[in-house]
C-alpha cells in the first residue's frame, strides 16, 4: 500500500510539473522528483523483501493467485521507478537534456547511432526509458540500450537484481503452490 501511495505521489508530482514544460530548470523540482522516486524505491525494495521473507518462511504463499498479485505489483513499481531514475538522471535530468548541459550521455540508445537524416536531432523522451527499464526488467540485462557510466550500469543492475529474485521466488513459490 505504501508503495501504491508513493507511486501516486510521483505521478502527480510529474503531472503536475507538466512533461511539456520539463525544460525549465528547478533545483527545488528535480530535488522533489528524485527524493519521490528514492522514496517509492526504497517501499518497493522493502515490499520485495517482505514478500521473499513471507514466502521463505511459510507465512506467504499459500495461495497462487495473491502472491502473482503481489509479485506483480513489485515488479511493475520496480519497472516505473527505474524509469523515473533512468529518466532523472540521465545526462543530469530532462531539463539539463533539453538545455544541452551535459553533451555525455549516460545510456546510448540505437538512434544516437543512427545515420539516417531523421534521427539526427532525436532525444529520449520518458517512454524511451521506460522501455529500457522494462527491457531489464525482463531480460535482466541491457538490450538495445547500454550503460555507459558506472552509476547507470549499478542503478541496472539493482533493478535487475530486484526483479530476478522477485520474479524466480514468486513464480517458483506459485507454481509450487498451483502443483500442489
Amino acid at each position: 500500500m505504501a508503495a501504491a501511495v508513493a507511486e501516486l505521489v510521483v505521478l502527480v508530482v510529474l503531472a503536475v510539473a507538466g512533461p511539456a514544460r520539463m525544460d525549465r530548470e528547478s533545483a527545488l523540482l528535480r530535488g522533489l522528483g528524485l527524493a519521490l522516486v528514492g522514496l517509492l524505491s526504497v517501499a518497493n525494495a522493502v515490499s520485495a523483501g517482505l514478500l521473499v521473507t513471507a514466502i521463505l518462511d511459510g507465512s506467504s504463499g499459500g495461495s497462487a493467485a495473491p502472491l502473482l498479485a503481489s509479485g506483480a505489483a513489485i515488479w511493475l513499481t520496480n519497472i516505473i521507478a527505474f524509469a523515473v531514475w533512468y529518466w532523472q538522471l540521465d545526462r543530469g535530468g530532462p531539463a539539463a537534456r533539453a538545455h544541452g548541459r551535459r553533451p555525455t550521455a549516460d545510456f546510448l540508445f540505437v538512434q544516437m547511432q543512427s545515420t539516417d537524416p531523421h534521427d539526427a536531432d532525436w532525444e529520449p523522451r520518458f517512454a524511451d526509458y521506460l522501455y529500457l527499464s522494462f527491457t531489464n526488467a525482463t531480460a535482466f540485462s541491457p538490450t538495445d540500450v547500454m550503460p555507459l557510466s558506472r552509476w547507470a550500469k549499478m542503478l541496472m543492475l539493482v533493478q535487475a537484481l530486484v526483479s530476478l529474485v522477485t520474479i524466480a521466488l514468486v513464480v517458483s513459490r506459485a507454481v509450487n503452490v498451483l502443483g500442489g
